[in-house]
């Protein structure tokens, strides 16, 4: 009698705790912990990723690097066509080099580093421009040779691409290869289209759905020779978005004839519909992915959306990164100090209300915060707001500040319970200081004199704090004022602010000696908050130059080299404070309501969570 052994040639395990690695992936086990057979099955799902730094719709279509090493091309907004390149590195998106040519609906191939970018439209007429990209700049290269088109598609890498159908005056099926220098013609679809998927290789490359001008589910394969017509969609639809390979591909998304959130995977002739959907329906939205297992989807939807979702088929699930609601203040404040850490913070003083008056004083309010809510902690000995902080919950500093009269220079240092005075700062009249550090070893920069109501001066002094003695240290490059950053006393990380008279992008690192310019964000902005260190770090909310009353929502990594886009905020805030990791970081307080409307106090409170996986584990039952 055949037993389970013999088929798998793995006995059925008895364990007291389930398995944590994909190894266990088909097959069986006893859990007698649970008392219950148990095995992992493959999951498919989409899941949010950071959002593109500019939502657009009819981006380049075709292939375009990996999911961990994608590109986003150019595209169109509400209006015009844009030129704008972004790179995705997994999690999030950065600005690569603009293009030489606005335009939209263009056909893209290649990778993030060598990708093509060829046809499209700029205003009204169709172009045969063709662009390279080198992973930091556009250059101009040989025009295809045939019909100038629009809604074309490509596929393959920069030395060896194909870009196929489009509408030019009317519905095409020509093929043009492209060899890294020359263009010379492939050959005919079997159906002419436009706005259709493709994915693969010069040699094997796929193209499905499109126009026709009707809306068509027909499927072609390419051999780097001919088209040969193969099994149909399941589902007809037209500006759709794919990846994968010949043999195992992907298609999502695409109008049927209303936006859809679809999925249907290709075995290398029939198509079949995937449990796996995207969370908001979508078409003329463009895709990177080079297997069946991965995919990634972004941008669509006319004006122009910058939702990034990633798709997934593992033995894993995916859980991806995002804010969510945490228990509120007791008491709203705006600029207050954060230190600690999402299940330990610390919120320190702050301003009732924006501008403070003697009804509505600045705070000696301390307030803990245990993961799920806040509650009464020590209070301070000087009312403050615009503090610099740096610690932990039990053995917290607060630096700097200032209160109705003017800006001050106290420290106070916090044990859990009770706030005692520690040694002052060498700089007078520090305002809106940035803090690092612990309370023994703390770092405090930037920041601002004040001499009265509204009348600031940026400063770039830097000190080192021991437990008792401040030391100055060189100075920031760049002088500004609420700012954000964090770190230790020798990984220290500055960017952001206010240079006066303009908003900052300026990002510097403290090495515990010197202070280095390095890159900078990816928007001048202020009023923002940031949780993590040097390497690993979270910046979010605050407000851009743009739309300087407003509240913003983004949310970016910085990897100790280069920041990307992360999951926005729930709630669009600014003069927040912040604490915790960048996989755990806290998000409290601060102004939601834009001016010149009445500026109100917040005291919600949102929790992030970086992206994490696990084992898809089923129990076996009998029904």
């Amino acid at each position: 009698m055949t037993d389970y052994k013999n088929i798998f040639g793995k006995p059925v395990k008895f364990l007291a705790t389930d398995p944590d690695n994909a190894e266990a992936e088909g097959q069986i086990w006893y859990n007698s912990t649970a008392d219950a057979f148990k095995n992992v099955l493959v999951n498919e799902a989409w899941s949010a990723s950071g959002s593109l730094g500019s939502g657009r719709y009819a981006l380049g279509q075709g292939t375009g690097g990996t999911v961990d090493a994608g590109i986003a091309v150019f595209g169109r907004k509400a209006g015009p066509a844009v030129n704008s390149t972004e790179e995705y590195n997994g999690s999030g998106w950065s600005t690569g080099g603009d293009g030489n040519t606005a335009r939209y609906a263009c056909a893209k191939f290649g990778t993030q580093t060598a990708a093509v970018a060829a046809g499209g439209k700029v205003t009204v007429p169709s172009v045969q421009n063709v662009e390279e990209y080198n992973g930091t700049s556009w250059s101009e290269e040989t025009d295809y040779p045939t019909t100038a088109r629009q809604y074309l598609s490509g596929f393959g890498t920069l030395t060896a691409g194909v870009i196929c159908g489009g509408y030019g005056t009317t519905y095409t099926g020509i093929t043009d290869e492209y060899d890294g220098t020359n263009w010379t013609t492939g050959g005919t679809m079997n159906n002419v289209r436009s706005t259709a998927g493709t994915t693969g290789i010069l040699t094997a490359g796929l193209t499905f759905g499109g126009q026709t001008p009707s809306i068509t589910a027909t499927t072609e394969e390419y051999n780097g020779t001919s088209w040969t017509e193969t099994g149909n969609m399941s589902t007809a639809r037209s500006h759709l978005a794919g990846s994968g390979t010949q043999d195992a591909a992907l298609a999502y998304g695409g109008f049927t004839p209303s936006s859809t959130t679809q999925t249907e995977a290709y075995n290398g002739s029939t198509w079949s519909t995937s449990p796996a959907t995207l969370a908001t329906a979508v078409a003329r939205n463009s895709s990177v992915g080079s297997g069946a297992s991965t995919g990634l989807s972004f941008g669509g939807n006319p004006p122009g959306t910058s939702a990034t979702e990633e798709y997934n088929r593992s033995a894993n699930v995916i859980t991806a990164a995002a804010w969510a609601s945490g228990g509120s203040l007791n008491t709203g404040r705006i600029v207050g100090g954060g230190a600690g850490t999402q299940t330990a913070g610390l919120a320190i003083g702050g301003n009732q209300a924006t501008p403070a008056t003697p009804a509505n004083p600045y705070m000696n309010i301390t307030e803990e915060y245990n993961g799920s809510s806040w509650s009464p902690g020590g209070t301070l000995g000087t009312a403050r707001s615009a503090i610099g902080a740096a610690g932990t919950q039990t053995a917290g500093l607060a630096f700097g500040g200032q209160n109705l009269t003017t800006g001050i220079n106290a420290v106070e240092e916090y044990d859990g319970s009770t706030w005692s005075p520690g040694g002052l700062m060498n700089t007078a009249t520090p305002y809106s200081r940035v803090g690092a550090g612990i309370q023994t070893a703390a770092l405090g920069y930037g920041g601002a004199t004040y001499s009265g109501p509204g009348t600031f001066a940026t400063v770039n002094a830097s000190e080192e704090y021991d437990g008792s003695a401040w030391t100055s240290t060189p100075n920031m490059n760049t002088a500004r004022y609420i700012g954000a950053g964090g770190g230790t006393l020798t990984a220290a990380l500055s960017a952001g602010g206010y240079e006066g008279p303009a908003y900052s992008s300026a990002t510097e690192e403290y090495n515990g000696s010197t202070w280095t310019t390095v890159n900078s964000l990816p928007q001048n902005m202020n009023s923002h908050a940031f949780s993590g260190t040097q390497t690993a770090g979270l910046f979010f909310g605050g407000q851009f130059p743009s739309v300087p009353s407003s509240n913003i929502t983004n949310s970016f990594y910085y990897d100790g080299t280069n920041y990307s886009t992360a999951p926005n905020l729930g709630t669009g805030r600014r003069a927040l404070s912040g604490a915790g990791t960048q996989t755990a970081g806290l998000a409290f307080g601060g102004i939601i309501n834009p001016q010149p409307a009445p500026v109100g106090n917040e005291a919600s409170t949102e929790e992030f969570t970086g992206e994490t996986s696990a084992l898809n584990i089923k129990t076996i039952t009998t029904s």
